[in-house]
This record gives structure tokens, sequence and C-alpha cells, in this order.
């Protein structure tokens, strides 16, 4: 049977899930309902349920859903009941904050190696993890299971690591940095503009006092 067709969408919305059901899961709460779930997350309860029927669905109507179970689901689909080797290329600020970020181990994601440019870095530690030269890149990933790789760099480099990354067959790439990568049918990128991120708040702060101010003006 083939496997269905879940939209970017979905998948986005499923860590969100996860954390609110963690939050729960901690509160020693054993069921919740999709409406119940809506009032806390602030999303519609239909919505809920077309995410979850997605996967089968998950509760029993007029019962809700166990809490732990669907935790522990929506882990699964997202990957977490397994362990994902990381590296990170880059040791900047940025790239040190990630390596400091002890949840990554708590999610299943191990933090094994730190590259830079930098030979001033060469020997120092992040959390345990060595920075090492870039020279030494291709033979780490040989030595070892690394599934994804971080990239904290500027854009002028991200192109040419990223191809070294998949090359010796890191198959998912976190990028920072500033450009699209253009990469093979198989290999995963997520790209994450944090300036993006940042004029979206400004757009949607200046639409707020713009608001504001007309409903001030016609009070």
């Amino acid at each position: 049977m083939e496997e269905k067709e879940i939209s970017q969408a979905v998948i986005g919305r499923l860590p969100r899930y996860l954390r609110y059901l963690g939050e729960l899961k901690d509160e020693g709460i054993e069921r919740i309902s999709s409406q119940e779930l809506s009032e806390l997350m602030k999303v519609t309860a239909s919505q809920i349920r077309q995410d979850f029927n997605n996967f089968g669905g998950f509760g029993q109507q007029g019962y809700g859903y166990n809490v732990e179970y669907l935790y522990h689901e929506i882990g699964r689909i997202l990957g977490l009941d397994r362990r994902h080797n990381f590296i990170i290329i880059g040791a900047g600020n940025l790239g040190r904050a990630l390596g400091n970020y002890i949840n990554f181990e708590r999610r299943g994601f191990i933090f094994k190696g730190m590259f830079d440019t930098n030979p001033q870095l060469a020997g120092r530690e992040v959390r345990g993890v060595r920075i090492m030269p870039m020279e030494e890149l291709e033979q780490f990933l040989q030595d070892n299971d690394i599934d994804i790789a971080v990239l904290t760099i500027p854009k002028t480099g991200a192109v040419e690591v990223a191809g070294r990354l998949v090359k010796n067959g890191v198959r998912a790439i976190w990028n920072f940095a500033h450009v699209d990568l253009n990469v093979p049918e198989g290999v995963q990128v997520e790209n994450v503009h944090l300036s993006d991120s940042l004029m979206k708040l400004s757009y949607n702060t200046s639409r707020y006092m713009k608001e504001n101010e007309r409903d001030s003006e016609t009070a």
C-alpha cells in the first residue's frame, strides 16, 4: 500500500503538538479532548482532528486522546524514536549556542563534532566536543555515522561545504547560512533565515500598531 503524502504544513505543526503534549504529560494529565487541546494551543479543534487523521486519528470519539500515547506516536512520526548524530560547521556565536543546547540530546539528537576555518579555535571544546579544522571534515565523516550537519557559516562558503557534506554521505542539512542550497534529490535541507523571522515579526507588529491607531482615531 502506497504511503499517504502528508503536507509540509501538517508536518510543521507536529513539533508544536509534541511540545504541548510533553508539558501535559509532565503535569500528570492522562487524557485530553481535541477541544481542550484547541483551547491550549489556539488552534481549532477541527484542525487538530484533521492533522491527526492523516496518521490514523489516535483518539476515540467521546473519549479523547491518551496524552502519553499521542506524545510517543507523534515523536515516532517525527523520527524521535531513533538517534540522530549531528555536527556543526561554524564555531561562532550561533554555532556554539546550538552546541550548548542540551535539549537536543533529550530529543535523540547527539552532538558529535564541530568544525571551523579559524585555526585559533582548533582544539577548544564546546560541551566536551572538540572544535576541529575543516581539513579534518572528510575523514571525520568517513569514521562516524553522521546524519545531520548544521551550517552556521557565512553564505560565501555554505554552498562549497554543503557539497562536501553530501559527497561524504550526509543526508540532512540544517542551514542557517543566508543562501538556498541546491542539493541532490534525497538530501533534506531545512533553511532557517533568522532575519526573515524578524522581518515577519516587524510586519505583524507594525500592522497591529496601525490598527490600534485607526481604532483610536475612530473612537
